[in-house]
């Protein structure tokens, strides 16, 4: 399977995510590091916006009702607009928010299109790293280096996996500790990468063997989730009861990881 294969339609999708990732880019890059740059809490001191993270949903935002006006939009900061439509893009403009305050560059763009409720599309571009990931359904997912394909790794022992924490950490007990202190004794190495959506690309380059993490939302997980899978990887969401909590894994160690974090 290659890029070749989309229909019109697809190639449209996945053209116009690359152009407002490609937009939306140039302006996170351009607050990169300044030490001006204005950051919110949403809430707490742990959960912030930036006007990074504005300047880049205005972007794609426009863009969007430019090129598919009739779509609906759900993104991070603006919400969901509640619209009634088979096609709705799901954006975070700024995946990694504390990352890019801090000055980390592990931070990124992530854009889903989901049609009557199934991800079709998925793209996901890092500005300062200049990687892109992007996947169309059933059409395999493509990466820096070209077709991604998840690691072979079937030991847990010699697995490098990443994980993340809830925004909540400081008042909720269930925020992920727990699990990391089962699973850092069992495999090679543990890695906090701070962007869900990067933790999932990551997974399918074969960088990351596996990846779990609590209380996402759906903007954080769209986009990276339809990319791990078409890489081939075992990708579950777990639990019901704490907003989306998702694993993503090389196939071989998928249950061995899930049956400690779960």
């Amino acid at each position: 399977m290659t890029t070749n294969d989309y229909t019109p339609e697809e190639q449209q999708w996945l053209d116009c995510a690359r152009l407002m990732g490609h937009e939306a880019g140039e302006v996170l890059k351009r607050h990169f590091r300044q030490r001006d740059l204005s950051i919110e809490d949403k809430g707490s001191a742990y959960d912030i916006v930036t006007e990074a993270d504005k300047g880049s949903e205005r972007i794609i935002l426009d863009h969007l009702h430019n090129h598919f006006p009739d779509h609906a939009i759900l993104s991070e900061e603006s919400g969901d607009d509640h619209r009634q439509a088979r096609y709705q893009w799901v954006i975070d403009p700024l995946d990694g928010t504390v990352n890019y305050s801090a000055g980390i560059a592990t931070y990124c763009i992530s854009i889903g299109l989901k049609v009557d409720g199934e991800t079709r599309m998925g793209y996901v571009y890092a500005p300062t790293l200049n990687e892109e990931f992007w996947a169309i359904k059933g059409k395999g997912a493509f990466g820096p280096y070209g077709a991604l394909q998840v690691k072979g790794t079937t030991e847990l022992q010699r697995a490098v996996v990443s994980t993340g924490f809830p925004y909540d950490k400081a008042t909720n007990p269930d925020n992920n500790l727990d699990r990391v202190a089962l699973v850092m004794p069992r495999v090679r190495g543990l890695r906090r990468l701070g962007s869900a959506a990067m933790d999932l690309c990551y997974v399918a380059a074969g960088w990351l063997d596996g990846y779990w993490e609590l209380n996402l939302k759906e903007w954080d997980a769209c986009a990276g989730e339809l990319i791990a899978q078409e890489a081939g990887a075992t990708v579950k969401r777990y639990r019901q009861d704490h907003g989306i909590c998702i694993l993503a894994a090389t196939p071989a160690i998928a249950q061995q990881l899930l049956d400690l974090v779960e």
